[in-house]
């Protein structure tokens, strides 16, 4: 089956230098491409190759750089107010000229969202920006609400990327206003102003890229990439022994040796900016008493997890931070921890009775998802839970009868806010869908850490949150996944640290091609 895809998208191709031409098996492809609503793992991917945002960063770098993108320069001009000067000469894919026009309405269709999926993501987000403004054709102002302390991390965001006015209003219906529809028409048909266009997309099964000869930067080694999606590992492994594949996603730790032990072959791989983690339904009747989930969470050995899936390359955190946050990483934190006695005796403290507690996952989604389910259910055997593993592929966490399920918990951007918070922030995602409760104590507490300017303050804030969250528990980071590439050695890539995770960096400077 992977060879008849990887047949048929090749013969899409033009013909090109073969040795700047490459074919990823990817995991997941996504069923759209639209940056603004993408919120998704499996979409992060897509993004950078294809769109630019205001401001950038030195992504070889852990520690944020900002550097210019689309905007050469910044300035706060009042506390609530940043202006930015826009890059001339920049043309989209379709070959339009950008201007201040198509920055004001790509910003303002987040910061003053009506398409229902960019609601969602202008709450969890943008919520203290009220809007973007031109002052010419190379000059925007963006306004916030209340002082940001945060400007330069939220303007860099994969949701504040740049798509065409004019472009995106003429898709459907009328061309001089923004409809649902057009939105619905762009994620199958993008536009953007990065270094590859997006030459065709089939919703989840391929995406082709070619480099664009007018892009604003330099110009990027490729001349085109085409990513497949293949559902099983075993399948993109044989792909990548085979050459079928330059690139293979998503490679867990036990096939490892089966790619490095090939001459041919290579690996690269990092503990992900990302939590895989077991998130917990309060509103359940069954769960609603705090310590039947305290006992879900204090049941799990995660560092045996580890050392079963991952081969000890996993961290396992104490708490809801990583290193890419900064200085507001606090590993001294102890918010979640393994004490198997400690859940048995807040079972028998709370009567429990047996009753069987639900454990949702995909089959494929997630690596080592399905097998990190079923050592789960061993694990709360062992303290008197009765588990059951539901294997299902849609999504679960917005269902009332959704007890437990595995889910994932990226760094969309490197500070807490953009991790736990945009989670679990007050009417935030796991809020709104009915599985999290937060009330006024919690609310104080999450304002002082979102916008305080005092980094002591912000820290200190977001150990009570963290303490509130391990007395009612909404969600236990199980681990930060060891995710794996594999590619042929000709192929000299590797996921940068300052990155959001899985991004396929393929621009200039991040890939090359031996005899390229």
């Amino acid at each position: 089956m992977f060879r008849l895809m990887l047949t048929t998208a090749i013969a899409a191709l033009p013909l090109a230098v073969a040795a700047q031409d490459l074919t990823v098996g990817a995991a997941n492809v996504s069923s759209y491409i639209d940056p603004g609503r993408d919120h998704s793992n499996v979409g992060s991917q897509f993004y950078y190759n294809s769109f630019d945002t205001l401001i950038d960063r030195d992504h070889s770098k852990l520690e944020p750089e900002w550097v210019p993108g689309l905007a050469t320069s910044w300035e706060l001009i009042e506390p609530t107010v940043m202006e930015l000067k826009l890059r001339e000469g920049v043309k989209f894919h379709n070959g339009d000229e950008m201007t201040a026009d198509d920055v004001v309405f790509s910003l303002n269709r987040m910061f003053q969202a009506t398409f229902p999926p960019y609601v969602v993501r202008a709450k969890d987000r943008f919520a203290n920006f009220t809007g973007a403004e031109k002052v010419d054709d190379y000059t925007v102002r963006i306004h916030a609400e209340r002082e940001e302390p945060l400007w330069e991390t939220l303007v860099s965001m994969q949701q504040a990327m740049i798509i065409p006015e004019t472009y995106t209003k003429a898709l459907t219906g009328d061309p001089d206003v923004a409809e649902d529809s057009d939105f619905e028409a762009f994620s199958l048909a993008p536009v953007g102003t990065g270094p590859y266009r997006v030459a065709s997309f089939q919703p989840g099964e391929t995406l082709v890229w070619e480099r664009f000869d007018d892009f604003w930067g330099e110009q990027p080694p490729l001349e085109s990439a085409n990513v497949v999606q293949v559902s099983e590992t075993a399948s993109r492994v044989t792909a990548l022994k085979t050459g079928e594949a330059d690139i293979i996603t998503n490679v867990a730790p036990d096939q490892l040796s089966l790619i490095d032990s090939d001459p041919n072959l290579k690996t690269e791989g990092s503990a992900t900016a990302l939590f895989h983690v077991m998130i917990m339904n309060q509103n359940h009747p069954k769960l609603e008493d705090p310590r039947i989930r305290q006992a879900m969470s204090l049941a799990i050995n995660r560092d045996a997890l580890n050392e079963a899936l991952w081969l000890g390359k996993a961290v396992v955190p104490s708490t809801h931070t990583m290193a890419e946050m900064g200085a507001l990483h606090q590993p001294e934190l102890t918010t979640f921890e393994y004490d198997p006695e400690r859940a048995r005796a807040l079972l028998d403290e709370a009567g429990y009775d047996g009753f069987e507690i639900t454990y949702d996952t995909a089959a494929t989604y997630y690596t080592n998802g399905l097998l990190a389910a079923q050592a789960i259910m061993e694990m709360w055997a062992d303290v008197g839970l009765n588990g059951r593993v539901n294997v299902q592929d849609q999504w679960s966490g917005n269902d009332p009868e959704m007890m437990a399920r595995n889910w994932s918990n990226p760094m969309y951007f490197a500070d807490p806010f953009g991790s736990f918070g945009v989670m679990w922030a007050p009417e935030g995602p796991s809020e709104s869908e009915g599985r999290f409760n937060t009330d006024a104590e919690y609310a104080e507490k999450w304002e002082r850490f979102r916008f305080s300017t005092d980094v002591e303050a912000r820290k200190a804030a977001y150990a009570e949150l963290m303490e509130e969250i391990k007395q009612d528990p909404p969600v236990l980071p199980l681990y930060r996944p060891f995710e794996s590439w594999g590619m042929q050695k000709s192929v000299n890539w590797t996921p940068m640290p300052g990155h959001i995770p899985y991004v396929l960096d393929f621009r200039a400077g991040s890939i090359a091609l031996a005899g390229s």
